[in-house]
C-alpha cells in the first residue's frame, strides 16, 4: 500500500515536471515566432529603403546626359556625382546583418551622394540654361519626391527595428533571442552637422 502510495506520488511528480517542460517549450516557440514575425517585419521595411534610394541613383544617369551637353559646363562637379554613385550602389547589405556598424557605413555613402547631388543643383544657378531646362527641373522634381519617399521609408524603417530590438532585449525573452541567435539591429540617425543650417553660400560657390 505504502509502495502504491509512492509510486502515485513519483508518477504525479513526473507529470508535473512533463508539463512544466512542454510549457517551457511551447513558450520558447512562442517568442521564436514572435521573434521571426518582427524579424521578417523589419526585413520587409528594409528593402522599401533599398527601393527608393535606388529609385533615387537611377534618377542621376538622365541628369548626367543632360548636362554632359553643357560644353561649358565645370565637369569636376558632374564627376562627383557620378562617383558618389558608384560609391553608394556598391555599398550592400544583407538584411540578415543590419548591424548598426553595417548601417552607418551604407547612410554614410548615401550621404555623399545627396551633397555631390546638391552641389551639382546649386551650381546651375551659374547657368541659366541649365537652370530653365525643363528636363532637369522635372528630374529634380522627380529626386526631391524620391528624398521624401526615403524619408518616409527610413522612419517606418527605424520604428520596426525599434519594435523589433525591444522585444528581443526584453527579459526572459533575450534567452530566446540568444539562443536563436537574434541580434539588435542598427537604425538610421541623423547625419552628422544635420542641426546645423546649410550653408548656401558655400554650396552656390561649389565649396561644400
Amino acid at each position: 500500500m505504502i509502495m502504491k502510495k509512492g509510486c502515485l506520488i513519483g508518477s504525479g511528480i513526473f507529470a508535473v515536471i512533463a508539463l512544466l517542460f512542454l510549457g517551457f517549450i511551447f513558450w520558447g516557440i512562442g517568442i521564436n515566432n514572435q521573434m521571426i514575425k518582427f524579424n521578417n517585419e523589419v526585413n520587409l521595411k528594409w528593402s522599401n529603403v533599398e527601393s527608393s534610394y535606388q529609385r533615387r541613383s537611377d534618377l542621376i544617369p538622365g541628369l548626367v546626359a543632360i548636362v554632359n551637353k553643357a560644353t561649358n559646363y565645370e565637369k569636376e562637379t558632374l564627376t562627383a556625382v557620378i562617383e558618389a554613385r558608384a560609391k553608394a550602389t556598391s555599398v550592400q547589405i544583407d538584411p540578415s546583418n543590419l548591424t548598426p556598424e553595417k548601417l552607418a557605413e551604407f547612410q554614410q555613402a548615401q550621404t555623399g551622394l545627396s551633397s555631390a547631388f546638391g552641389r551639382l543643383l546649386a551650381s546651375f544657378e551659374r547657368y541659366p540654361d541649365l537652370k530653365a531646362n525643363q528636363n532637369i527641373l522635372a528630374l529634380q522634381n522627380q529626386w526631391e519626391g524620391t528624398e521624401n519617399r526615403i524619408k518616409i521609408d527610413r522612419d517606418n524603417f527605424n520604428q520596426a527595428v525599434t519594435d523589433y530590438n525591444n522585444y528581443i532585449q526584453q527579459i526572459p525573452k533575450n534567452i530566446v533571442a540568444n539562443f536563436r541567435g537574434f541580434k539588435e539591429k542598427g537604425t538610421f540617425k541623423a547625419d552628422a552637422g544635420a542641426e546645423k543650417a546649410p550653408d548656401i553660400d558655400g554650396l552656390l560657390n561649389g565649396t561644400k
